[in-house]
């Protein structure tokens, strides 16, 4: 079973969700929140925070220089 809430477990997360959308053509961003020990878990958390609105992406790459503000599918 994989860990997503501590360290290296967030981090691999953080790199398959960013992955994921950019093979797609959609700019995320991807941050990791340390929220320290937790009494609930009895251990310490990482959080995984994104700019994405319900798990979608808000901006599509156009090209190199352009962004699309609204999540269109393909």
């Amino acid at each position: 079973m994989k860990d997503w809430c501590n360290d290296d477990g967030a981090k691999r997360l953080r790199e398959k969700i960013a992955e994921y959308w950019t093979e797609r053509g959609y700019e995320v961003e991807v941050d990791l929140v340390d929220a320290g020990f937790v009494p609930a878990m009895r251990s310490a958390r990482t959080d995984v925070r994104s700019n994405m609105v319900n798990g979608m992406p808000r901006r599509k790459l156009v090209n190199a220089n352009e962004l699309r503000n609204e999540y269109r599918p393909d």
